[in-house]
C-alpha cells in the first residue's frame, strides 16, 4: 500500500514540474549591452520561446516605431493569442506572431504579451534605448 502511495506522489509531482506556468520564468534580456530580468507570462508563445532559448541566444536587430517602441523580426512565428493591451514602458510584446516589440512608452494595440523588463526604470530604458536601432539579445538565465 505504501508503494502505491509514493507512486500516487511522484506522479502528482511530476506532472506538477511539468506543468509550472511560464509566468514563473525569468529570461535575460540585453539591450545594447545592458542586461535585465523579463519576467515571462503564461501563454504558448512564451512556452515555445523559452523552447527555442534552450538551443541558443535569439538576437533581434530592432528599429524605431512610432515614437514608443523598438520592433525587430524574430526571424521564426510563435503562436499568437492577440488580445487589446495598454502597454507601458519595459513591456515585451508578439506582434503578427513573428515581430518583438520593446515598449519605452504607453500604447495600445492588439498583441500576445510576452513580458515585462522587471530592473529598469522608464527614463533608464529610454536613455539605453536611444533614438535610433538597437540590438535585442534574448537568453535563458
Amino acid at each position: 500500500m505504501n508503494n502505491k502511495i509514493l507512486f500516487a506522489f511522484s506522479l502528482v509531482f511530476l506532472m506538477a514540474i511539468s506543468n509550472a506556468s511560464a509566468s514563473d520564468e525569468i529570461i535575460n534580456v540585453n539591450i545594447n549591452n545592458h542586461d535585465f530580468d523579463v519576467k515571462l507570462e503564461n501563454n504558448s508563445a512564451t512556452r515555445e520561446l523559452v523552447n527555442r532559448l534552450h538551443d541558443g541566444n535569439i538576437t533581434i536587430k530592432a528599429k524605431e516605431y512610432g515614437g514608443f517602441e523598438k520592433v525587430g523580426d524574430l526571424g521564426f512565428s510563435l503562436p499568437k493569442s492577440d488580445e487589446n493591451v495598454n502597454t507601458s514602458p519595459g513591456d515585451i510584446v508578439l506582434y503578427q506572431s513573428n515581430q518583438i516589440s520593446l515598449f519605452y512608452d504607453s500604447h495600445s494595440w492588439s498583441y500576445t504579451k510576452i513580458g515585462k523588463i522587471q530592473n529598469v526604470t522608464s527614463d533608464e530604458l529610454v536613455n539605453i534605448l536611444g533614438s535610433g536601432d538597437v540590438e535585442i539579445v534574448l537568453s535563458l538565465k
